[in-house]
């Protein structure tokens, strides 16, 4: 029997999602527990990969078990589970279903703000640049989905059998006082390190340390760029997981990082 997990986690403790050696992971915490809980050993599949400290306020797993259980496993295993990560619903699913490959399309936030401000530092950016060129880096943004190939905005490509991505969106908002951005972006795929290397380069367009041109330049010639400045982990969300028979709304909005959706306007 297969089930998906809809979850969310806080990043800021981890090693990111994927179990790995000597290193603190979100995959590791929910398979140890779910192995103790239902009595056989549970291996899990997430629905992508995040990097060291990135969040997800939503991801899907799936698990395969044996034996059912006959008690309230979601009440269990949030009481069981640390106060970073949670599990909203558990959902039976078809055995062929999968939750990495069956997904169609991921979206990711990336948050910035422009004063040093202590409840915001471990869920978003701080860059103390008070005269972002906003309208500049909204022109860089509008260029994402006219192009493919990422090869440019890829830490490792070669590790890769291609470069192509079809970015299906990519809107810049700023918060109603000006001080805060938030760069969405979905596609059907990302590479290592995308998103952040793309906000790297957002940053020193906004900056005008790169022209508009420059940065498509990278887009047009996909040849990476002399100095990788990846963005910092911590402003990152993988936020929203699409299947074409799953479409569950996110659990958790933005407020959670003190923002109401309604004060973010696009630019």
């Amino acid at each position: 029997m297969r089930y998906f997990f809809h979850t969310g986690f806080h990043g800021h403790h981890y090693r990111g999602w994927q179990r790995q050696a000597n290193a603190n992971s979100v995959q590791e915490v929910v398979e140890t527990l779910l192995t103790k809980m239902l009595k056989e050993h549970i291996s899990v599949m997430g629905c992508g990969r995040t990097d060291a400290q990135v969040h997800a306020s939503q991801f899907f797993f799936h698990m395969d078990v044996k034996n059912e259980w006959d008690y309230d496993l979601l009440f269990r295993v949030n009481k069981m589970l640390p106060d970073d990560i949670a599990i909203f619903e558990i959902i039976p699913v078809k055995e062929n279903q999968h939750a990495r490959f069956d997904a169609t399309q991921r979206r990711y936030d990336y948050f910035i703000h422009t004063y040093k401000d202590p409840f915001l530092n471990s869920m978003s950016t701080w860059y103390p640049e008070k005269n972002l060129d906003v309208e500049a880096m909204n022109k860089a943004v509008s260029l994402l989905t006219r192009y493919h190939d990422y090869r440019a905005f890829c830490k490792s490509p070669n590790v890769y059998p291609h470069t192509i991505c079809k970015v299906t969106s990519a809107i810049l908002f700023v918060d109603s006082k000006g001080d805060r951005l938030r760069f969405q972006i979905s596609a059907d795929r990302f590479l290592g390190r995308m998103v952040r290397l793309i906000v790297g380069k957002l940053i020193e367009v906004g900056k005008r340390e790169l022209s508009v041109d420059e940065f498509e330049s990278y887009l047009i010639t996909r040849e990476t760029p002399k100095i990788l400045d990846v963005a910092y982990p911590q402003g990152l969300f993988l936020s929203k997981v699409t299947y074409p028979y799953l479409e569950i709304p996110t659990r958790t909005t933005f407020m959670a990082i003190g923002q109401p959706e309604e004060q973010w306007l696009v630019v």
